[in-house]
């Protein structure tokens, strides 16, 4: 069974760290068991292993964090669903490319029940929405906005960290890095899309994703 928990105020990123680290530790002991926990963050930027300190265009804007996960730069802030799963990976088949899979197909199922269409793309993290809306690309191709945000940490074959959902995060706190190092396209939310959905509509809609793409 999953513990699912949920905190209604916005958690500081250390404080999140630390907590991750408590219930990984218990699973790992055999005292806690698999958790996913969703919340938001106050307005922040968090810099993955990969980070390109170049893309951190405005590093006064809002506190940054060495995230410790894979990735690049990313934002978290209010409006974001960020969903941390710690996990047991060993028990799950000991394959992390289909564990990342696992979590890209568990968005995708989550933004299919708003009737969204969200992809992965190859050298992309992510998932993602095409938007015809917009003016096409320079070779002619349907411009693609980034709606979530992937980046996991494995130890001893326990993850930590997880995804993000743009729900009605401000865009324009984005606009200090360069997301995932990627300069070509941008971000989008559900809101942005025009679809009236809530914090709580999403937190549904994530839970029946996993059990659809977990068991």
């Amino acid at each position: 069974m999953i513990d699912w928990q949920i905190s209604d105020a916005p958690v500081s990123y250390p404080d999140s760290l630390a907590r991750m680290e408590r219930i990984a530790e218990g699973i790992r002991a055999g005292t806690h068991g698999e958790t996913v926990w969703l919340l938001e963050h106050p307005p922040l930027y968090t810099a993955g292993t990969s980070a390109d300190r170049a893309d951190l265009v405005d590093p006064d804007r809002f506190p940054v964090f060495e995230a410790r996960r894979g990735g690049q730069y990313t934002y978290h802030g209010p409006g974001q669903r960020v969903a941390y799963v710690m996990l047991d990976v060993a028990a799950r088949g000991r394959d992390v490319r289909r564990f990342v899979h696992n979590l890209e197909a568990w968005v995708i199922a989550t933004l299919a029940e708003f009737n969204v269409t969200g992809e992965v793309r190859e050298g992309r993290v992510g998932v993602w929405v095409q938007r015809p809306d917009k003016p096409l690309g320079p070779n002619g191709e349907l411009s693609e906005d980034k709606i979530a945000a992937i980046g996991i940490r494995l130890r001893k074959w326990v993850s930590f960290h997880g995804l993000s959902i743009n729900v009605d995060p401000d865009l324009s706190h984005f606009d200090g890095i360069v997301p995932c190092g990627i300069r070509d396209h941008g971000v989008t939310s559900l809101v942005d899309l025009g679809l009236p959905v809530g914090m709580n509509d999403v937190d549904v809609a994530l839970r029946r994703g996993f059990d659809q793409v977990f068991g």
